[in-house]
């Protein structure tokens, strides 16, 4: 503020002090004008006053030559007494106004006013002044001797009348001389005065009409200079303004735009109305309610002087934010401004707030493209993690069966439905084909895979809660069949182009050695190639079952062991194979997240903090057809039926009563319905409700039973016949 200040306060000192002395002038001259004022009113007073003395002399040699002419009057009549009384009071008058006079005491005029009369300081007014006294000296005794015996019948007063009238004969000439001389005298010094005042004050008010005149040219000169300096700023500015490639204007605490901005401020933003209008109703409609709202919140933070403004930047809501715009063909367009606000101070104050705005559209979507060719450069890698790692078998039964479950779904896509019924029918077999589908593919670690799938469930979750359905509500899930579809394909295209590469590589080596070498090489090749599909062919549902197993414990914060017999590729019937994976991957999961506990509470329940996944498969013969049999069996906590009870109360279609009465089989079947699940939160292993609908839905399907066995606190057992 200082370095500011400074300059300012020079640049308005020569002003400041112009004003300051002009005002002192003007305050001089008012200052002489009511002195003169004063001093011509006093003047005029004492003329006043002296020619009054001169009225009231003439008055009572008038009254004494009166009573000399009505002596031998009755002294009682109103003639008399009206002259005796005026008399005494000429007198009294006389004597009062002579010695304020003198003294520069106070006069009282005719209307009762009274007066400071200002000194006699002239030597003749002085003079003259002194001849009166000496003259009423002289004739007041006479004056005051008449009176006192005149009103009395029986004094004799012609000798004080006549003594009266004689000095009254010889005083009256001087004394009336003297003081007219006096009045003169006054008079004359008081015109001297004003028109003295007179030239002073002309000689005053022509001084401050000059200066001020002299202050105007000065004044207008330099309005002239600092007009030509500010246009000059004005149009640099404007200069930059025009050609600056960001979005560049001030804010003020109101959110009002400042009237000065940046010419491709207009281009970014999509419209021209933005000097002087308000930043919320520029942006409104552009962006979402909720930004504009935090908007507001944020720049309040910004005019807080005890908020640190890096600390606010942190928070902008508007840095790469989408906003909607029309194009130049009228049709709208997204685009990302960038938006970044600084404070402006005024001193310690913050006046304003400079707002710098940047078309990052082109980098965004750069930036969008980049992460995507990332996402799928990652989904490669990923794939080609799994065709590596996993068993070629297992890679391609993987494919296959996704082909078939979109088909399933497509089929189940193209089926309108007419009623609600059928439509929720629909929504829970899409749900199932989509659940099994995420297992198998999260068994893979295709993550992909599993978050497509997890997308299309939450659409189907808010449709299974949806109080009516229509055909098109199904109609976004068709995009997230085509890009599981894409996905599939993209693996199997992989697994071809990485076999053939393999087969060309063989080849090409194959040209370069020796016959007999290359003999002894294929032999060795195709004799390791035929231990290991033995190998697979034996253990190979039950290591990816494994790998699984391990899988969803880790998510889930568990130890598990799973114990496999039975499992091997010959035991399990060609037509069953499929579906008994999938059951594998649905019990197996719901084994793990609903039955084994914690380590810390196995421990404390008495049990080895390691949860052990048993599965078992045999066929069997009996009643004239052969069965296959699987078990999957946990020593977890076992069916909580007390929680299948709550859940059911907690949805309200029945009472709490009424669910208490509910036997056991009716809890399992309740269990086994699309959407019930036990568990409060939804993740990737568990919480739709969906997986032992699956398994329900699956058995039914391959004319199968299914059996549940289940101890509180030591062990639950799903045993699954199926025809063979």
């Amino acid at each position: 503020m200082s370095q500011n200040a400074t300059p300012a306060t020079g640049r308005y000192q020569g002003l400041i002090l112009s004003m300051s002395l002009f005002m002192v002038l003007i305050f001089v001259l008012l200052v002489f004008t009511f002195y003169a004022s004063n001093v011509l009113e006093r003047n005029s007073t004492l003329a006043n006053a002296t020619h009054w003395v001169a009225n009231d002399t003439q008055s009572l040699i008038k009254d004494i030559f009166d009573m000399q002419l009505s002596y031998g009057e009755d002294i009682t009549s109103p003639h008399m007494k009206t002259v005796l009384t005026r008399l005494d009071a000429t007198s009294k008058s006389i004597d009062t106004t002579l010695t304020a006079i003198e003294n520069a005491g106070i006069y009282h005029d005719l209307h009762g006013d009274t007066h400071q009369l200002s000194k006699v300081t002239d030597e003749s007014a002085i003079a003259q002044l002194k001849v009166a006294r000496e003259q009423w000296n002289a004739l007041k005794p006479r004056v005051d001797a008449y009176l006192a015996v005149a009103s009395d019948i029986a004094a004799d007063s012609s000798t004080p009348l006549r003594l009266a009238g004689e000095q009254a004969k010889i005083s009256s000439l001087a004394m009336n001389d003297a003081l007219h001389n006096l009045t003169s005298d006054v008079t004359s010094i008081a015109e001297t005065q004003a028109r003295n005042i007179r030239i002073i004050q002309l000689i005053g008010v022509g001084a401050i009409l000059a200066y001020f005149a002299v202050f105007i040219l000065i004044v207008l000169r330099r309005l002239r200079e600092s007009d030509a300096k500010t246009e000059a700023a004005r149009q640099e500015t404007a200069e930059i303004m025009q050609t600056v490639n960001t979005g560049l204007f001030l804010l003020d605490r109101d959110l009002n735009i400042g009237q000065q901005h940046s010419k491709v401020l207009s281009d970014i933003i999509g419209t021209n109305r933005l000097g002087g209008e308000n930043l919320t109703t520029v942006l409104r409609n552009r962006i979402s309610d909720k930004d504009l709202d935090t908007t507001q919140k944020f720049i309040d933070q910004l005019y807080n002087p005890r908020v640190k403004e890096k600390l606010v930047d942190s928070l902008n809501p508007l840095n790469k934010v989408m906003i909607q715009r029309e194009s130049e063909d009228g049709t709208s367009e997204n685009r990302y401004l960038d938006f970044k606000f600084s404070r402006v101070y005024e001193g310690k104050d913050i006046a304003r707030i400079l707002v710098n705005v940047n078309d990052i559209s082109d980098a965004v979507r750069l930036e969008q493209r980049l992460e995507q060719e990332r996402a799928q450069n990652d989904m490669q890698v990923e794939m080609l993690t799994t065709i590596l790692n996993v068993n070629p078998t297992v890679v391609s039964e993987f494919i296959d069966n996704t082909h078939k479950h979109i088909e399933k779904m497509n089929n189940t896509l193209k089926n309108p439905g007419s009623s609600q019924f059928e439509l929720q029918n629909k929504t829970k077999s899409l749900y199932r084909e989509m659940h099994s589908l995420k297992g198998e593919a999260s068994a893979l670690k295709l993550h992909s895979f599993t978050k497509i799938a997890s997308e299309a469930e939450n659409k189907l979750h808010a449709l299974q809660n949806q109080a009516t359905l229509s055909g098109n509500d199904f109609l976004p899930l068709t995009v997230h069949l085509d890009e599981l579809l894409n996905l599939s394909n993209t693996i199997a295209g992989l697994g071809e182009r990485i076999n053939a590469a393999a087969r060309n590589l063989m080849s090409h080596g194959c040209q370069e050695v020796s016959a007999r070498v290359q003999e002894d090489y294929l032999r060795s090749e195709m004799t390791q190639v035929a231990k290991e599909e033995a190998v697979d062919a034996k253990e190979e549902l039950g290591e990816y079952l494994e790998q699984f197993a391990q899988d969803i414990a880790e998510r889930q914060g568990k130890l598990v062991q799973l114990d496999t017999q039975g499992l091997e590729g010959q035991h399990i019937p060609a037509r069953l194979k499929t579906v008994t994976k999938e059951l594998c991957v649905q019990l197996l999961r719901n084994a793990i997240v609903h039955g084994i506990g914690s380590p810390t509470a196995r421990v404390q329940n008495g049990k080895n903090e390691m949860g052990t996944v048993k599965v078992m498969a045999q066929s069997y013969a009996g009643d004239n057809k052969s069965d296959f049999i699987f078990s999957m069996e946990d020593d977890g906590r076992g069916i909580d039926y007390e929680a299948i009870r709550q859940r059911i109360i907690a949805k309200g279609t029945y009472t709490e009563d009424e669910v208490y009465a509910f036997e056991k089989s009716r809890l399992l079947n309740t269990l086994f319905s699309s959407g019930f699940s036990t568990k409060d939160q939804t993740d990737e292993d568990a919480g739709r409700g969906v997986g032992l609908d699956i398994v329900k839905d699956r058995v039914k399907e391959f004319g199968g039973k299914i059996n549940v066995q289940s101890e509180d606190g030591q062990f639950c057992r799903f045993v699954i016949k199926l025809p063979m």
